[in-house]
């Protein structure tokens, strides 16, 4: 295996039979996003990019303990579906295709999936279905804790301390900065400059290393707590109100 390779995709079928049987990768991160407008200045793929990077750098800060799954690029972008070029997935198959990759990691031996998400559109339908989700692998395998967040939420606190602005927003500070200090090559400049008196106005690639280093720094945090079992008990308690909710 390439030295300290975290991206399972990049793997082959010995590499991983080989790391998972020596207690490596028991920890899994699924990113998601999406393929969509973000406005004039921004590439369409940078939710996806984002939540796929802060995977990476997590995951290569906590190895061999992490993996990186293939990311889940299209989400649910209806609302952005008036602007050519945006992909959308209907919420019924989008949630039944992360289902599946999740369960093919537990199924493996993973213990622990954090699906990293990096489009609020998605937000909503998995937090409609995640207990069950919870309930299903817990009943099949106690061992197995799969949780869902957006990193941007897991570094929160810090991300409003350096934008002036919403977080995330949509193309707007939050994202712009993320995008100047990561991805440079995605960013109009011209489209940016003729935008005046706008939110996305206020970016700076220096508040981007911040905010990448932030939403970095929380996700490893996070990471490392799901490993030690931190969350398993507010977990189990919600799964046992699902099960049997209070009269």
């Amino acid at each position: 295996m390439a030295d300290q390779e975290v991206l399972l995709g990049r793997m082959t079928r010995r590499e991983v039979r080989e790391a998972l049987a020596r207690g490596w990768f028991q920890t899994a991160i699924v990113a998601t996003g999406s393929i969509e407008q973000h406005l004039e200045h921004l590439a369409m793929d940078y939710d996806i990019s984002a939540a796929t990077w802060v995977a990476e750098q997590a995951a290569r800060r906590l190895y061999p303990q992490v993996v990186v799954a293939v990311p889940v690029s299209v989400g649910i972008s209806e609302h952005h579906m008036l602007h050519p070029g945006t992909l959308t997935a209907k919420p019924g198959s989008w949630l039944a295709v992360l289902f599946d990759a999740v369960e093919s990691l537990v199924r493996h031996g993973v213990r622990n999936v954090l699906i990293l998400n990096g489009h609020g559109g998605n937000e909503a339908p998995v937090g409609g279905i995640l207990r069950q989700w919870q309930l299903y692998f817990h009943l099949r395998n106690p061992e197995a804790s799969v949780e869902f967040h957006s990193y941007w939420d897991l570094s929160r606190a810090e991300a409003e301390q350096i934008c002036d602005t919403e977080v995330p927003g949509h193309a707007t500070e939050y994202e712009t900065s993320m995008a100047l200090a990561l991805f440079p090559e995605k960013v109009r400049h011209d489209a940016l400059d003729n935008q005046r008196e706008q939110q996305q106005l206020l970016a700076t690639a220096e508040k981007g290393a911040l905010l990448a280093e932030a939403a970095v720094a929380q996700t490893v945090a996070h990471l490392e707590a799901m490993i030690a079992g931190a969350h398993r008990e507010e977990i189990e308690r919600g799964i046992a109100e699902e099960v049997f909710p209070p009269e």
